[in-house]
């Protein structure tokens, strides 16, 4: 059986991007960028971006995790650093970070080095989430091979018996991670695929700005 998608197609016809008129600055650019789209409505969840790594089976993965912050030091998100992603990180910290925002017809790609956030910031993270999220990292062994939905759901109502009314501690192997960019690149889409394509790319310590061919 073979599904022909060659009839999916749109114009792209909700915005302009140009050299003259983007910020200097990439992470401005960003965060202009970003309070936009969640101002225009229609995506549930702007922070979320897919992370790719290089596996220590050394194939590439992406998938969704969501963006918890983002300053000068870099872009933020939380995870188990036994996971699949964790362990790819530790390995190879030469991450990719992309933001698809279909309402605006917008993507913004960032190459960057991730690191490990320091042990108060991720505490402090730690303790914002919801306790019922806590508690989940708490049970999940993330990336493993589980029994079954019902051996989790288990373990989770014995840790909600023996926390109730206490504090949730952060697990040991749970933290954050900040992605430091060395490469942004914003696209918009454009009619006639002649789609905009505006690159940062760090050099020494300054950010050169080129576009980029469709």
């Amino acid at each position: 059986m073979r599904d022909n998608l060659h009839d999916y197609r749109k114009s792209y016809e909700k915005g302009v991007l140009d050299t003259s008129t983007v910020d200097s600055n990439p992470l401005q650019q960003f965060r202009t960028w970003f309070y936009q789209v969640q101002d225009a409505g229609g995506v549930d969840e702007a922070n979320a971006m897919t992370l790719t790594t290089i596996g220590l089976d050394g194939f590439p993965k992406g998938r969704v995790v969501l963006l918890k912050k983002y300053d000068e030091n870099g872009f933020y998100f939380y995870t188990n650093y036994t996971s699949e992603k964790g362990e790819a990180i530790l390995a190879n910290p030469n991450v990719s970070l992309s933001f698809f925002w279909p309402n605006l017809e917008r993507q913004v790609l960032i190459k960057g080095i991730a690191q490990k956030t320091s042990e108060v910031d991720s505490s402090n993270y730690f303790a914002s989430r919801p306790k019922g999220s806590q508690l989940g990292a708490m049970v999940s062994n993330q990336s493993s091979v589980v029994e079954s939905r019902e051996a989790l759901e288990e373990e989770l109502k014995a840790l909600e018996e023996t926390y109730d009314g206490k504090e949730v501690p952060k697990p040991d192997d749970w933290g954050g991670f900040v992605v430091q960019p060395v490469e942004f690149e914003f696209w918009q889409g454009r009619p006639n695929r002649l789609h905009d394509r505006i690159r940062y790319r760090l050099d020494q310590l300054d950010w050169v700005i080129e576009r980029l061919a469709p």
